[in-house]
């Protein structure tokens, strides 16, 4: 064991304390307390105090919708590019730093990168895929085979996103296991409970993922096809073109927020709906509810937890003083659940109509690849009730993954009763706008 490992456990404890006797709360995430359910937490933030300063976080955590909104639509005082951030004198975190990409930059370069990537998720090119993901999702539900029961996440939820993701990307079925490795070993760098080995194994992933999407890339250079690489390729604005390096940076962040955020979405979504029975009664018995009930989901168990930005002057919120540089971690989870904001946050409810989630961002980061994502768990849940009643969790307990920024669960063991055929039938063509 190094001197590092060693000391970081008590330098940790040292800043929990000192946050302690300042405030009066901590928020530690890389509590298993907080990231299997960090929803108290939230609440009790909210409550007392609402602009936190972490010393772990070495930022200020905020977690209200209003100040969450506020700093996400202000890209000018507020960065995205963690590179304008205060040096820190501890690092508690062993996450690799990776090339920015269009998430972590500022205008001008993200207005650019975002003008050339967008052309290639236009509402039509999204549309287009539909026949496409009900085709995977109908393949992925036939392999079920189980009257004991089966695990959503493992069925569906984990390959659905990565079938489709890697089909978009040209990636040939065999390919698609190493594909899925390359995503969940480099999304491990977005959480501060990454471990050493992790992060190694992250920085080799990436390694793996450029060699082999450079010879991707090449090829459709020289022949293009029907996939998004020939289209991100291919896309030009005002004569500028994505470079190689773009290129793979882009596809890397196409990597994890093409699998993680539509998991996450269908297995805690899920697991919602199956611990409030009634209100999946509800949506069997009403399908036409599922677009209202998809963004309630994504309110209430929000599968990217927060965001994080650096301001860019001195500033006060809600009575703290910011100063330039100083980090801001941003709880997206506990915005929407904020009760200035959402009746009864604690409480789901599938035909909510207030005030719209936070789950995807704000501003002009807001997440790029949403309407796939709703897409994706639209198709899954419409299926999904079609295909099976009597829905029911087979553990009280689904294991969560130790994650803080990409909140999912590792496996949800249900079991449920296949519908007959001929009910099943009668369903799909009884319920509007199905496919």
């Amino acid at each position: 064991m190094t001197l590092r490992a060693v000391l970081r456990p008590l330098i940790i404890r040292a800043m929990l304390t000192y946050e302690w006797w300042q405030s009066g709360m901590i928020y530690n995430p890389l509590s298993p307390r907080v990231y299997l359910n960090p929803y108290p937490t939230y609440a009790a933030l909210r409550a007392k105090d609402p602009v936190h300063w972490s010393p772990l976080m070495d930022a200020w955590v905020v977690a209200t919708y209003e100040d969450i909104d506020a700093i996400l639509r202000d890209h000018k005082r507020f960065s995205s590019d963690a590179r304008h951030r205060r040096p820190r004198r501890t690092r508690t975190s062993r996450a690799p730093t990776g090339d920015p990409n269009m998430l972590v930059l500022d205008p001008p370069d993200h207005t650019r990168l975002r003008a050339l990537v967008s052309k290639a998720f236009t509402p039509a090119a999204i549309e287009a895929l539909k026949p496409r993901i009900v085709s995977l999702v109908t393949e992925l539900l036939d392999r079920i085979n189980t009257p004991n029961g089966f695990d959503v996440i493992e069925a569906l939820a984990y390959p659905l996103p990565v079938m489709v993701m890697a089909g978009l990307l040209g990636v040939p079925p065999e390919d698609h296991a190493q594909f899925k490795l390359w995503s969940d070993r480099r999304a491990r760098i977005l959480e501060p409970t990454i471990t050493t080995a992790e992060a190694h194994l992250a920085v080799q992933a990436a390694r793996e993922f450029d060699a082999y999407f450079l010879q991707v890339v090449n090829a459709r250079r020289a022949a293009p096809q029907d996939d998004l690489i020939s289209t991100l390729v291919a896309v030009e604005e005002q004569g500028d073109k994505l470079t190689e390096h773009e290129l793979l940076v882009m596809l890397r962040l196409l990597l994890i927020a093409g699998n993680e955020t539509t998991t996450n979405l269908i297995g805690n979504g899920l697991l919602a709906l199956l611990r409030h029975p009634e209100q999946l009664q509800m949506l069997q018995q009403h399908p036409e509810l599922i677009p209202t009930a998809l963004e309630e989901l994504l309110r209430y168990d929000t599968p990217v937890q927060l965001d994080a930005r650096t301001a860019m002057e001195d500033m006060d919120i809600k009575g703290r003083q910011i100063l330039r540089g100083q980090g801001m971690v941003l709880l997206l989870g506990s915005a929407n659940h904020d009760g200035a904001v959402f009746t009864h946050p604690e409480r789901l409810d599938i035909t909510r109509h207030e005030a719209s989630h936070i789950a995807f961002g704000r501003g002009i980061h807001h997440c790029i690849g949403a309407p796939l994502a709703r897409l994706e768990g639209r198709i899954a849940f419409e299926a999904l009730l079609e295909r099976f009643t009597d829905l029911r969790l087979l553990t009280e307990q689904p294991q969560f993954k130790d994650n803080v920024v990409l909140r999912g669960l590792r496996t949800l063991p249900i079991r449920a009763t296949p519908r007959t055929l001929t009910s099943s039938r009668h369903l799909a063509s009884s319920t509007p706008g199905r496919t």
